[in-house]
């Protein structure tokens, strides 16, 4: 045909909108009357193989064809295909009338190489999600969206509801099945005659593309080819031209080798909100539209009602039958022919919302949008890594929800502890399916909370990993060597050794360990070597619980510990403020550290304690350490029971004397009393308090300003119950306060002695809190009749 015009006999053309419901009911019905012998589907043709699984019972939609290089799994594109898209009905229509399809879009192989000329064009940004990704050259500027042209001609300032009003509510596919196909040409045309390709440059290449590969269907099929695509295309598949004008424009387009799948899709991905370009507002609204056989906005009002009450809101049937009134009102009052969305939103907004725009964020988050995930059968093509997540997913019982949801793990119990090691190996892969989060049934180590949410682009991120391996596993040990020896810092490979621990890659341990203990050779910056304590502290910890070897780490954390005790000292000497707020950070991280080691591991015969606390000792004494230093050492000795209260009032005293400068004084303060239970300290210790309260009210006038900022930040961290009581304390004055039965005589709720009828009605609560083994001394002596 080389050289010749197209035939006369022109294919079945079906313009439609991308998941436009109209258009499915419209195709489904156009395809019923003219009974094609083969049917052609705007899609990349690679995906002909994958066509048969659309008719097995397991794949539900909404599903996505995904393309994705072979050498750079990351670079991909998508097609996603509702249940109410156009393109789904017709290959449905196809499989189940045992009618050929095929796809006839430009191939993804010349799709995704011009995406990453795209990048490279532009340095590497990042283009849009979706098939036409990195398409558009040089007049991507003026782009023109068609439906909203048509909407303006047509007087309307919102795209959707044109498009509702003269597709949806018209009743598309009944009477004359190819009448709104031929009325959607027509516009087309006349777009096409007035602004070319619209902006959308490539599109003229895709356009050939689909011509030559109509013109082979012709030449097989005859005068049986229908064709499916989007309504902008139909004129330029109509124009005649020759079949050499349209390979010369498909000469020398780039390549790189792909693979494509099906994988699950959800309504969340198709609105415009989940970010993907060719996407619907509300694909909930449609899939409605599409599967109610009659009285849509009653059925839909009707769901809105039963999800209301699900929330414990008080809806009842009159309810709907008020807000069936009003939007049919609303409709009329603003000449639509029908109810859409935007009058039903109205209607539930007055009536079942009473006004309120609350409840209606969560109408629209679950049925205008929605979270429904479709499903994909276990036999289509997928990288190895994928098919060995899945086999693990379908063991533990994981199933992928679109709907973010809580799981707790109890990891003393084999099912769970496995389930937190698949989600550790796959956060270690970049595939984030769980999010760690904080537990609400206790803070043991054997607990874990993970937020779980299945997006379509995991299984990008899936594929992009399968390079490291063929089951979870394997590639999660080999990220997690190559990560350890690609680590710029110390605190990256201590957190990368968390992580192996968590995820229980004993595999990867060795060379972690071998890079780890070099780095923290090597490393002389007090700062970093205090940042990789607790990581290590807590991977110690996890051993414990997760049965892991962790001899390698004790011997590493101990050096790390002594390694900081001789180099804190000296590094905290001579800072400014920023310098020494950002070491306090570091002082308290090791201090926890060295606590959470306790009295197992390293720290069995307690040198490594007693060693930090002669560390803090050393803090606290030395005039060139920054207050807010010195003080944070003197309340951590305190804390731990090492610094007598006499002695602590006598640093604070010396610190608050009227020698020492107002700042130096307020950071001291902030040092001792910031922080978790400063506040407790002064409410409980009439001295602390008093000294404070009379260095305070000593500042003189020219310094308050320049010590506020700084007393403000202190005590505004404090819980609001211990800042009311401590302007209680201040609010009585000298005297008024303290632990003595003197000082809090004649105050609110204090008497003048202890009340031991109040003191007795305690100890059942005590007993229930203990437990049947919390038989202290003091319930003993009770009971023998001592004095308490």
């Amino acid at each position: 045909m080389n050289g010749r015009e197209a035939p006369d006999a022109g294919p079945l053309l079906l313009g439609v909108r991308h998941h436009g419901p109209g258009s499915a009911r419209a195709v489904r019905a156009a395809l019923d009357g003219a009974r094609p012998r083969v049917v052609l589907i705007e899609g990349p043709p690679e995906a002909d193989p994958l066509i048969p699984l659309a008719a097995q019972e397991d794949m539900r939609p909404p599903v996505a064809l995904l393309a994705h290089a072979v050498d750079e799994p990351g670079r991909s594109a998508f097609w996603p295909l509702a249940a109410f898209s156009p393109e789904w009905v017709a290959l449905r229509w196809a499989l189940e009338h045992g009618v050929p399809a095929r796809f006839i879009d430009l191939p993804a192989t010349h799709t995704l190489a011009w995406e990453r000329e795209e990048e490279e064009r532009k340095g590497g940004a990042e283009g849009e999600d979706g098939p036409e990704r990195g398409a558009g050259a040089a007049d991507e500027d003026m782009r023109v969206d068609p439906l909203g042209v048509l909407a303006e001609t047509a007087g309307y300032d919102d795209a959707e509801r044109w498009w509702e009003d003269v597709v949806e509510h018209r009743g598309a596919g009944k009477g004359d099945a190819l009448a709104p196909f031929t009325a959607l040409e027509e516009a087309m045309t006349a777009l096409r005659e007035e602004y070319g390709s619209g902006g959308h440059g490539r599109d003229l290449i895709r356009e050939a593309h689909m011509r030559l590969r109509v013109r082979d269907a012709q030449r097989e099929f005859e005068d049986g080819v229908a064709v499916v695509c989007g309504a902008w295309h139909v004129p330029a598949l109509r124009h005649r031209t020759t079949v050499a004008a349209d390979r010369a424009l498909l000469k020398g387009l780039p390549r790189v080798k792909t693979d494509l799948t099906w994988v699950p899709w959800t309504h969340r991905r198709l609105s415009r909100a989940g970010g993907y370009g060719a996407g619907v507002a509300s694909p909930g609204w449609y899939a409605h539209l599409f599967d109610a056989p009659d009285r849509p906005v009653e059925r839909w009002l009707t769901k809105v009602a039963r999800l209301l009450r699900a929330e414990d809101r008080t809806v009842s049937p009159g309810h709907v039958i008020e807000a069936v009134r009003l939007a049919d009102t609303l409709a009329a009052l603003r000449g639509r022919p029908l109810p859409g969305l935007g009058e039903a939103t109205d209607a539930v907004r007055a009536v079942m919302c009473e006004g309120s725009d609350v409840p209606l964020a969560l109408v629209h988050d679950r049925l205008v949008v929605g979270d429904v995930l479709g499903e994909v059968p276990p036999t289509v093509p997928a990288v190895p890594l994928q098919r060995d997540l899945e086999r693990t997913r379908r063991r533990l019982r994981l199933k992928p929800e679109s709907a973010e949801r809580e799981l707790d793990l109890d990891l003393r119990k084999d099912t769970d502890a496995e389930r937190s090691r698949l989600l550790h190996r796959l956060r270690l892969l970049g595939i984030a399916w769980g999010r760690p989060a904080a537990s609400r049934g206790g803070t043991g180590t054997f607990r874990e909370t993970w937020r779980l949410r299945w997006e379509p682009e995991l299984a990008v991120r899936t594929a992009e990993a399968g390079v490291w391996g063929t089951t979870v596993l394997a590639a999660a040990t080999a990220k997690a060597e190559s990560d350890a020896i690609a680590a710029r810092g110390l605190a990256d490979v201590t957190g990368l050794a968390e992580h192996c621990l968590l995820a229980a890659l004993p595999g990867a341990l060795p060379t972690v360990m071998r890079v780890l203990a070099d780095r923290a050779a090597l490393d002389t910056d007090v700062a970093h070597l205090a940042q990789a304590l607790p990581a290590l502290v807590r991977s110690l910890r996890y051993g414990d619980v997760r049965g892991t070897g962790t001899a390698a780490l004790t011997e590493v954390a101990a050096g790390l510990a002594e390694r900081v005790f001789v180099g804190l000292p000296p590094a905290c000497v001579s800072l400014d403020a920023e310098a020494a707020e950002e070491m306090r950070g570091h002082v308290d991280a090791v201090h926890g550290a060295l606590g959470l080691l306790g009295d197992s591991h390293a720290a069995g015969d307690g040198r490594l304690r007693e060693r930090w606390r002669s560390v803090l000792r050393k803090l606290s004494a030395r005039d060139t350490v920054p207050g807010v230093l010195r003080g944070r050492a003197v309340r951590l000795l305190l804390d731990e029971g090492r610094l007598a209260q006499d002695e602590a009032a006598r640093l604070m005293g010396l610190v608050l004397s009227p020698g020492t400068p107002p700042a130096h004084a307020a950071a001291w303060i902030d040092g001792f009393v910031g922080g978790p239970g400063g506040g407790l300290l002064l409410v409980h210790d009439e001295r602390l308090f008093g000294l404070v309260d009379r260095w305070l009210t000593a500042v003189p006038a020219e310094a308050f300003t320049d010590v506020l900022p700084l007393l403000r930040r202190t005590f505004a961290a404090y819980e609001p119950g211990v800042r009311r009581t401590l302007g209680e304390l201040v609010r009585r004055g000298p005297g008024g306060h303290g632990r003595t039965a003197g000082a809090t005589a004649g105050a609110p709720g204090f008497g003048p002695g202890l009340d031991g009828a109040r003191a007795d009605a305690v100890l059942p609560v005590l007993r229930l809190l203990l437990g049947p083994d919390g038989d202290d001394e003091g319930t003993r002596a009770e009971r023998a009749g001592a004095p308490r």
